[in-house]
């Protein structure tokens, strides 16, 4: 079964930058891991995006988000990955969370949300502790909106506090954050592929 995952890169460096992104880095690792389960993945930067503000799935003139939407909803796996902030998602990983309010809305005629039957992941990394309250934040959200989400589903690096080095500069990747990699991609494959023959039940007719 071919799998396809879309990835949220919530970096605050727009590609026009050309500075390398730690969440990119991440993501990239996990995109070969998922290889290994049959799932393809596309990654984009938020921040080159004109993602307007709002918890519509269009907000008008110039609005980037619902060919992005498009997107998220033809995809079976969504990977939202971004750096911690002042302990916090990126402002642009949050606007893109603000815009999925609108699944809550959008159900089928059994009530299940365009959503259902997809799952989610999450991808972080930062300089400060801060990486179980930012998946706490984010897997809440997702869920909110209607994504499953699969044990162990968080791959994540914190460098030391107040510290310089970015998980971008590091010449080998820990064994921990490789164990994580290794299990959100096949626990996240495994899920979807169950959803995917088999949707969640709706309300009763």
């Amino acid at each position: 079964m071919t799998l396809k995952a879309f990835a949220f890169n919530s970096t605050l460096k727009s590609s026009a930058s050309s500075e390398p992104s730690s969440t990119g880095r991440l993501l990239q690792l996990i995109a070969e891991e998922f290889k290994k389960h049959g799932v393809e993945m596309e990654i984009i930067r938020l921040a080159d995006h004109d993602i307007k503000p709002g918890v519509t799935s269009d907000e008008g003139e110039g609005d980037a988000w619902p060919k992005i939407r498009e997107k998220v909803l033809e995809a079976d796996i969504l990977l939202i990955g971004t750096p911690i902030w002042l302990g916090q998602p990126s402002s642009v990983c949050k606007r893109a969370l603000e815009r999925m309010d609108a699944f809550l809305e959008e159900t089928d005629d059994r009530g299940r949300m365009v959503s259902y039957g997809k799952v989610a992941a999450v991808a972080i990394v930062g300089n400060e502790d801060g990486a179980h309250h930012v998946s706490a934040e984010v897997f809440q959200a997702l869920n909110d909106v209607g994504f499953t989400i699969p044990a162990n589903a968080v791959a994540y690096w914190v460098g030391e506090a107040m510290g310089s080095t970015n998980f971008i500069d590091l010449e080998e990747i820990p064994e921990e954050v490789e164990t994580m990699i290794s299990m959100l991609a096949r626990n996240t494959a495994h899920l979807a592929g169950v959803l995917k023959q088999s949707q969640y039940p709706g309300e009763e007719e």
